[in-house]
């Protein structure tokens, strides 16, 4: 299917804003104000490790998905604190948050680390949700495209996709994350062909029109969801701290829709 005829996707970022318990309470007021009607859009929910068992079983009879925030790059072995691919699939994860920008400020993320979680997320169908984006310095010295282009080429240089295997691309900023203000839809747009750009030096256009999807992440709200949603070149967004009560998210969901 095509990106364009899909809905559009939200995903939400809970980060480690929230205990089990506040997850959970969460969880169950955002289900009872959807009050069992079909959902206009996607919807992944990405809590913490520990929350994600509970939060699997209370959406259980949703179309809510379930998404993690990182994953590492081996199956099993030594690896102390960190969670494999098929540990996710196996407790109902569909997707995976693979580079986000805190990841890459305060745990060091590189490149080949990125590469490596795409890759491993493929191998168990998981959807990775790959986060690109440029600081504040990179920005003003003129080098974002640059900095994106090389994020996706990075990320995604010898990947082979099945025809049933998809790829989000989340465009986050990193110098508006958390500060109120998004950058314009032009922008986002602008970048988002850079992207693009960057897939079809990898992949076929049928693979790129057909499997990968292109969204917006940073200071996203409900005054601004709808337009990084459109579903020509942006088809959804990240939503971080916005999406942390019930009735904002609800409230997202319905401007997207």
């Amino acid at each position: 299917m095509s990106s364009s005829n899909h809905q559009p996707i939200i995903i939400a970022n809970w980060k480690m804003n929230l205990l089990v318990s506040d997850t959970i309470r969460l969880v169950k007021s955002l289900i009872r104000s959807l009050n069992g009607e079909s959902l206009p859009v996607e919807l992944v929910i990405c809590p913490s490790y520990p929350a994600l068992l509970p939060v699997r079983d209370l959406i259980k009879k949703t179309r809510i998905a379930l998404g993690a925030q990182d994953v590492f790059w081996k199956d099993s072995g030594p690896y102390t604190g960190e969670i494999s691919p098929s540990i996710l699939k196996e407790v109902g994860v569909s997707y995976v948050l693979v580079g986000h920008s805190e990841r890459r400020n305060y745990l060091k993320e590189t490149e080949p680390m990125i590469h490596h979680k795409v890759l491993t997320c493929l191998t168990e169908k998981l959807t990775p949700v790959i986060c690109v984006g440029e600081t504040l310095n990179e920005r003003q010295q003129g080098n974002k495209d640059t900095v994106i282009f090389q994020q996706v080429k990075s990320a995604l240089t010898g990947v082979q996709l099945a025809s049933d295997q998809s790829i989000i691309i989340a465009y986050e900023p990193v110098w508006v994350i958390g500060s109120g203000q998004a950058v314009s839809y032009s922008d986002a747009a602008q970048t988002a062909q850079v992207i693009k750009e960057a897939l079809f030096d990898l992949f076929s256009f049928k693979i790129v029109a057909n499997n990968f999807r292109i969204i917006y992440g940073g200071s996203v709200d409900s005054s601004n969801a709808r337009d990084f949603a459109k579903g020509e070149i942006l088809s959804g967004i990240l939503v971080g701290g916005a999406s942390l009560k019930a009735a904002q998210l609800m409230n997202i969901i319905k401007s997207v829709s």
